[in-house]
């Protein structure tokens, strides 16, 4: 049976090397081998774990509830992101930052980024998005720690190998989707740099040597979409994201007549569009 290191595991579950420890230490959700050094040692069967592990929690069970799902003594309970989601609210409602600091970093430990983000994070700006200024006020409370704790994955991202990237916002958008998604993409292995204020007319030319994650939202004007296309066609390497991404995705845009370069769906788990430059054949 073939064995793997933890950084092995992390690329071929697409899980953090973090998460993985906490399911160990804290949970016992995982029980590796050592090496004479000490180092952790995975086999093909704790990689099934781990994929069943990711099963239930994408299902909303709380991480601390699967030891007893994978031992079969239990049933599974439903509403595990709105149990994280409700903590983070009381500990906003009670005015206690650090304790919104700490679940944070706690349930960033816990959850795959994307899961985190996507099921806790941004369900809960939503909430506090509809309502009167003492809501928009904790919103506002919960976006600072949001970037605090982007910066901190960030940080950490450059200290491991990973691919370069910048990530810029397109147009009126909602800046704090920003430091969400770089949340998101270091763990995915990026490295990432934010250009915080999102621009009207953003001169991506000048990251010529970097993946270039463009954050959009509505849908986008002729002019922008021709934009795109002489960016792609400059050899730039762009993914779209945000609702113009959903938009162009879902085939709401009523052109389709460029037929070069192509748009093409890259991750329909997170409604994204990857711009791949077309090579043209020289004449023969």
């Amino acid at each position: 049976m073939s064995l793997y290191s933890i950084g092995e595991v992390a690329r071929i579950c697409g899980i953090n090397p973090v998460t993985l420890r906490a399911w160990q230490r804290r949970y016992g959700l995982l029980k590796p081998q050592r090496t004479e050094g000490g180092h952790r040692l995975f086999n093909d069967d704790d990689l099934d774990t781990i994929r069943t592990i990711l099963g239930w929690i994408n299902r909303g069970i709380p991480v601390g509830q699967v030891k007893s799902l994978l031992e079969g003594k239990v049933e599974a309970l439903p509403g595990g992101w709105s149990q994280g989601e409700h903590r983070l609210l009381t500990a906003l409602q009670d005015g206690r930052s650090n304790k919104v600091r700490q679940l944070i970093i706690e349930l960033g430990r816990e959850y795959p980024a994307a899961s985190f983000v996507n099921n806790i994070l941004r369900p809960l700006r939503k909430r506090l998005s509809s309502g009167d200024s003492r809501l928009l006020m904790m919103r506002s409370q919960l976006d600072g720690l949001i970037i605090e704790h982007a910066v901190m994955c960030m940080n950490a991202a450059r200290k491991r190998p990973g691919t370069p990237a910048t990530l810029t916002g397109w147009g009126h958008t909602d800046s704090t989707e920003l430091w969400l998604e770089a949340i998101v993409r270091c763990e995915e292995g990026m490295q990432v740099e934010i250009l915080p204020v999102p621009l009207d007319e953003p001169h991506l030319e000048n990251l010529s040597g970097s993946q270039i994650l463009l954050w959009s939202e509505g849908k986008l004007t002729q002019i922008q979409r021709q934009r795109l296309l002489n960016w792609v066609e400059q050899g730039l390497s762009i993914i779209l994201l945000g609702s113009s991404a959903v938009i162009l995705s879902a085939g709401e845009d009523e052109s389709h007549e460029d037929p070069e370069p192509a748009l093409l769906p890259h991750d329909e788990s997170h409604t994204i569009l990857q711009m791949v430059p077309v090579r043209k054949e020289g004449k023969k």
